[in-house]
């Protein structure tokens, strides 16, 4: 498709982002940034160049935003086969692929990220509420708005790097950068951008929803493994320390000899259904967290 050489910095995302209709926010968020911040490279280093001169020797050693997009699309296959868990021949029965998820990479993965969800979501609120609040109660001193704007950056910051967990964790692609801010504005357009910018406010409910969330993926996570552990190892443990299954004071019950077969399978079957909603879990989390935390617009 033949588009005519843009005139501006500004016609020329346009049409690297028409370009890259359909592809993925986090790869058309990567893209513009990268176009964006060379293009004004150029622009700094040759302020006497008429725009459209300089755009179309641009186009021939940058290349064109349909050049760019093909580039990127090409690249966006590499790492979506990096981030794909390696293939596995599928599974004969229902049985296979059920205990087949304990070879899932991402599974294990996904189990060690709602371990981490709690930690990371007290650092993500008590952030956020101790932000919010010193701000807004400071905002009507001299240095309530510097201390707003650099918390609200550290919010953009703070979206970066749990992207990376995500997608390092979880499989789902997201941005390796930010959403390019122009150096040459003037400084109270770019505070003005900053409180306006939808992925702020974005960030900073992803921030708070991350302590419930958290809180709700360890405990169940612990307490599924805990009683899937306890259940199936149980009759060895009785037959070594005489812990039953149920312990209070001298009282120990222990399920009755014929039962305990069925007691250490349905333990084993509860593990396994764990890394099942471990990696269903992972899968909503990359959603959300793609959703709040990277511009679609």
């Amino acid at each position: 498709m033949n588009r005519p050489t843009p005139r501006s910095i500004d016609e020329y995302l346009d049409q690297l982002r028409d370009a890259l209709g359909g592809q993925d926010p986090a790869l058309i968020q990567d893209a513009l940034y990268d176009a964006e911040d060379h293009l004004r490279a150029e622009f700094a280093e040759h302020p006497h160049t008429p725009p459209t001169e300089l755009l179309a020797r641009i186009a021939n050693s940058y290349g064109a935003p349909d050049e760019v997009a093909e580039i990127y699309r090409d690249k966006e296959v590499v790492v979506q086969r990096a981030l794909r868990t390696p293939a596995r021949p599928p599974a004969k029965t229902a049985l296979a692929s059920f205990f087949g998820v304990a070879l899932d990479p991402r599974a294990w993965a996904s189990m060690f990220y709602m371990l981490l969800a709690l930690p990371t979501g007290i650092f993500y609120f008590t952030w956020a509420v101790t932000g919010l609040s010193l701000s807004l109660g400071m905002i009507v001193l001299i240095i309530g708005l510097p201390l707003t704007v650099l918390f609200l950056a550290t919010v953009h910051a703070i979206s970066l790097v749990e992207g990376r967990i995500i997608e390092v964790m979880l499989g789902e692609r997201m941005p390796r950068r930010p959403v390019y801010g122009p150096r040459n504005l003037p400084l109270l357009e770019r505070v003005k951008n900053l409180f306006t910018d939808a992925r702020t406010w974005g960030t900073l409910f992803y921030m708070v929803l991350m302590l419930p969330l958290g809180i709700f993926y360890f405990t169940v996570l612990i307490t599924g493994l805990s009683i899937g552990l306890a259940l199936m190892l149980n009759p060895l443990i009785y037959h070594f320390t005489g812990l039953g299954l149920i312990n209070i004071n001298e009282d120990v019950w222990m399920a009755p000899l014929w039962l305990q077969p069925f007691q250490v399978v349905f333990g084993l079957l509860l593990l396994f259904g764990m890394m099942h909603l471990a990696r269903g879990v992972g899968r909503l989390q990359g959603a959300l967290a793609k959703q709040l935390l990277v511009q679609t617009g």
